[in-house]
């Protein structure tokens, strides 16, 4: 073996990569593909999207309440900002709602099921007492609490079905009683049907299409038969065709489906409108504030048609926009109850997404003329603080569960404050620098550099 003069073997020298391989390994596009992989599979990004997205979805909420609600509040001879400033006060007590959800541990989120069920029913019975309950555009779900404000129990249920249902199902799981289909149905399908009555009463079929939809999801998540679930969704078909058949209202709706002249009576009126107001947004929209529709032509312009003045003022961009926020947070939701071992977590879960998921599916399809107009509120972003408080608690949720998983819990363990921590002078400063010099002085006796 050869040898240099200082009699030590020469250095051998690293053998260079083809530039056709660094240049793969340096792909921009693959580089960009693996680190949004790893980005994917870090443990608190479930965390930061149902938090960043709820965040965003919200306060674009109130950005185009305040702008859709202008006109119809100065209509009504109100000031301009009227419907903005109730729904700023119901989403600060939604934050805290929010913020008291995600701080929750999870025993205490399932001891909350029982007495929430309870006052949601009482709640809803109350609302058709003559004399309490209140009648909305001819449906009777609302309870007056006082001057201009106004309680809907409904919505409140959907979160009673969830925290329920996910409590039950995952009592059951614990005793093995799941693989018996009486088991899996009772009490949770009576109870179920019980809600769905009592809002079929006041004749809002939206909110009751939203909880068959949270029963659904109850029941694919506990692992139904492919049988007793088809045999459910028959039953609950046909109790949804014969009460479209005997509404006339309702049928006017079905019929408004992808239709693009107002017809006889202008029955088809908001549809079309909807219609009208999307497609004259164009790509980027005429402007914030600078809708045309919102001036009397589309009724409810800031609850449930808000999605169609939102691409009328921010175009395409901007709708493509809100529904990537909340596919991101339906997202969030599946990968939390897919990762945890609770079972509680896991249909609690899956219940909150599929409740928002789907309510948002259906709004958006009647704005576009894809579905039939079923009358319920964009979740987080429509007006109406009975839909936002507890859809905020259910965000909370999704929060906790999602800082509850053992990954994340070690990762958020593991950070230490950038501000305020204590200095070398403080009560643990000379303990913290003892520790250091000893380690330092073992690294440098064992060699180490």
């Amino acid at each position: 073996m050869p040898t240099s003069r200082t009699g030590r073997p020469p250095v051998q020298r690293a053998t260079r990569r083809p530039a056709a391989s660094r240049s793969r390994r340096e792909n921009p596009v693959q580089s960009l593909y693996h680190r949004a992989r790893r980005a994917w599979d870090r443990p608190l990004t479930a965390y930061y999207l149902i938090l960043g997205s709820s965040l965003l979805i919200t306060v674009l909420g109130l950005v185009m309440v305040y702008s859709a609600s202008q006109i119809t509040a100065l209509q009504m001879s109100l000031p301009g900002s009227y419907f903005f400033r109730k729904q700023f006060l119901a989403a600060s007590i939604g934050t805290v709602l929010l913020l008291t959800a995600s701080r929750m541990p999870v025993r205490l989120h399932r001891a909350l099921a029982y007495p929430l069920l309870a006052g949601a029913v009482f709640l809803m019975i109350l609302v058709q007492v003559p004399g309490i309950g209140v009648a909305v555009n001819g449906n009777q779900n609302w309870i007056s609490v006082g001057g201009p404000f106004q309680l809907q129990p409904s919505e409140f249920g959907k979160l009673a079905l969830v925290l329920w249902g996910a409590d039950l199902l995952a009592r059951k799981q614990d005793k093995r009683l799941l693989t018996q289909w009486k088991h899996m149905l009772v009490p949770l399908v009576p109870a179920a049907f019980m809600l769905l009555g009592l809002i079929m009463l006041g004749g809002d079929m939206g909110t009751a299409i939203i909880l068959t939809a949270i029963l659904f999801g109850l029941l694919w998540l506990a692992g139904a038969p492919t049988r007793l679930f088809g045999g459910v969704l028959a039953i609950a078909t046909t109790i949804g065709i014969i009460l479209i058949k005997t509404s006339p209202n309702r049928m006017a709706r079905l019929a408004c489906i992808g239709a693009t002249d107002p017809g006889p009576g202008d029955h088809c009126w908001q549809a079309v409108h909807g219609i009208y107001a999307l497609a004259s947004g164009g790509i980027f929209g005429s402007g914030l504030g600078a809708s045309v529709e919102k001036w009397g032509q589309l009724p409810e312009a800031h609850t449930d048609f808000i999605f169609a003045i939102t691409g009328e003022e921010l175009g395409l961009a901007g709708t493509l926009s809100v529904l990537a926020l909340f596919a991101a947070l339906g997202y969030a939701g599946i990968r939390v109850a897919g990762r945890t071992e609770d079972p509680f977590v896991r249909y609690a879960a899956g219940g909150v997404t599929t409740w928002i998921t789907a309510q948002a599916m259906i709004n958006v399809g009647a704005v576009l003329g894809l579905l039939p107009i079923a009358g319920v509120p964009l979740p987080l972003f429509s007006y109406g603080g009975s839909a936002l408080l507890p859809t905020m608690f259910a965000i909370g949720l999704l929060i906790a569960f999602a800082r509850d998983e053992p990954a994340a819990r070690a990762a958020l363990a593991m950070r230490q404050p950038r501000f305020g921590r204590k200095r070398a002078g403080g009560p643990a400063g000379p303990r913290r620098w003892k520790t250091m010099r000893r380690r330092a002085s073992a690294a440098r006796s064992s060699g180490e550099r």
